[in-house]
């Protein structure tokens, strides 16, 4: 049976402000809201129409570190994986990605696991490096920007979208790690009663991990940008319009005659 781990993470609610203690220049990690990231729940998705194709077994993992890992990990079990690991420790939301690849290369190494797949990125660093950062600690071969990914023997074979409309397929033996880009599908929806139910009826797994001594960037401070100017808004007619921008490109010296 192919074992499949889909790594996830919680993130901040772009629909609220970043909360931030100016004086001190630090982001109050515990007093923000967090949903899953949407990318995961890509890879959650993908993983779930892998094991509807074929004899596969899915397993969301996260690493303890907000209020919200429970909920999103009794969300991914009511969508249909098949169990709900936690990593557990002395964590908070301020885990660097090097941190979290090394916590996750860990546990992903004692689990006998055939494919991985993670979301490409995240909102909160925009920066796609757990699926290689996870490869490279383990050694496995890795591919990212993937929007499918289908068995074939025993290995798979993915598919990358690039621009202009190339696609590539690249077929390879398992294991691997995967960045998914996006599903083959919409990700599938769990009601909030279904989501209760499952809490009630399932467990998440926990296992105590350590933190990871690996090498850290130092953050000296976080503070909002300096507002330094506003867009004017030109009103009026068509020519009224026309004739406030030459004026503006004028004033900045940007027409030539």
């Amino acid at each position: 049976m192919l074992r499949i781990a889909v790594l996830m993470k919680s993130v901040p609610d772009l629909v609220e402000d970043i909360a931030l203690d100016e004086e001190v220049g630090q982001i109050l990690f515990d007093e923000m809201t967090y949903v899953p990231s949407e990318w995961d729940d890509q890879a959650l998705e993908e993983a779930l129409l892998i094991k509807e194709e074929s004899e596969a077994e899915v397993t969301a993992i996260a690493i303890d570190g907000t209020q919200d890992s429970d909920n999103m990990l009794f969300t991914a079990l009511a969508k249909g994986a098949d169990q709900a690991v936690k990593l557990t420790g002395d964590y908070d939301s301020s885990l660097t990605n090097r941190q979290r690849a090394q916590i996750f290369a860990d546990y992903v190494r004692e689990g006998s696991f055939d494919l991985v797949l993670s979301g490409v990125q995240a909102i909160d660093d925009v920066d796609g490096q757990i699926p290689g950062l996870v490869a490279g600690l383990m050694g496995w071969p890795h591919a990212s920007v993937v929007t499918e990914v289908k068995v074939k023997g025993q290995g798979v074979v993915l598919r990358q979208e690039y621009a202009g409309g190339l696609i590539a397929e690249i077929e390879g033996a398992t294991p691997v790690i995967v960045g998914i880009q996006a599903a083959r599908k919409p990700p599938r929806y769990a009601s909030i009663a279904k989501v209760r139910q499952i809490a009630k009826s399932r467990q998440i797994e926990e296992v105590e991990t350590q933190p990871a001594e690996v090498p850290a960037l130092t953050v000296r401070r976080f503070y909002k940008p300096v507002v330094s100017g506003h867009a004017e808004m030109i009103d009026g007619d068509a020519e009224e319009v026309a004739g406030r921008i030459i004026e503006i490109l004028q004033e900045r010296n940007l027409l030539r005659r």
